[in-house]
């Protein structure tokens, strides 16, 4: 039997995170719940967590800066749940490492849909690894089973959304994705996206991965196309 799955919940209305731990726990999640953005990082700290929701508003720390704390220490799948509806809002939670945006008011069904699908690309299917789960470009590794990626044996940090959406440009090499068919590809909800959501994650991606981001070797962007991995 599979242990249960563990969230954290960094959200400080009282009534909010009461009904959604009353969901996820229905829905095989144990929810620990942080009503502050110090108690968050204790949790982070100190439990092995597998997903994280974070509101914005919080009464001792500004989200997006705690966002940016948080991708410091983990990597841990992120989805930021906030009243906050401004595109800025969006951009900039995705810019600081968040994995997802989901505004408030919302649907519990569509939340565990999200978490679950986060965690599966996440995660895995487990087993022995197979050989294409390694790619190797010239002294670029992308390892999918570890989420860890080495240019000349140093690793590069990628939150989880950034290596996946490496990885899929990778294993597609030299083709031209546009950014609704990367949403689909790699965040997997055909209705979800902002677009712009790629292009945050392009230029992060680039910001880590390339030599010279502005005069990207590797991530080339097909301009009225999309983007595609060179690594020839």
């Amino acid at each position: 039997m599979n242990p249960q799955k563990k969230i954290l919940m960094i959200e400080d209305e009282k009534d909010i995170s009461r009904i959604v731990k009353d969901y996820l726990s229905k829905n095989g999640y144990e929810l620990v719940i942080a009503e502050n953005g110090k108690d968050g990082l204790h949790f982070i700290d100190s439990i092995d967590l597998d997903f994280i929701i974070l509101d914005l508003m919080l009464p001792d720390v500004d989200g997006i800066e705690l966002c940016r704390k948080i991708r410091e220490k983990v990597n841990t799948p992120l989805l930021i749940l906030s009243a906050r509806t401004s595109d800025t809002d969006k951009v900039l939670g995705l810019g600081f490492g968040a994995d997802d945006y989901m505004t408030k008011p919302f649907s519990l069904s569509e939340l565990v849909a999200r978490i679950n699908a986060h965690l599966r690309r996440y995660k895995g299917t487990g087993g022995t690894q197979r050989k294409e789960d390694v790619l190797h470009f010239g002294n670029i590794v992308i390892d999918k089973k570890a989420y860890r990626v080495t240019v000349g044996g140093n690793e590069i940090a990628l939150s989880s959304k950034e290596f996946e959406l490496l990885y899929f440009l990778s294993e597609n090499k030299n083709q031209v994705f546009s950014k609704s068919q990367l949403l689909d590809a790699v965040w997997g909800y055909g209705a979800y996206g902002d677009e712009n959501t790629i292009t945050v994650y392009i230029r992060r991606i680039r910001e880590k991965f390339e030599v010279d981001p502005s005069n990207p070797r590797y991530i080339k962007t097909v301009w009225g196309v999309g983007y595609k991995l060179s690594l020839d």
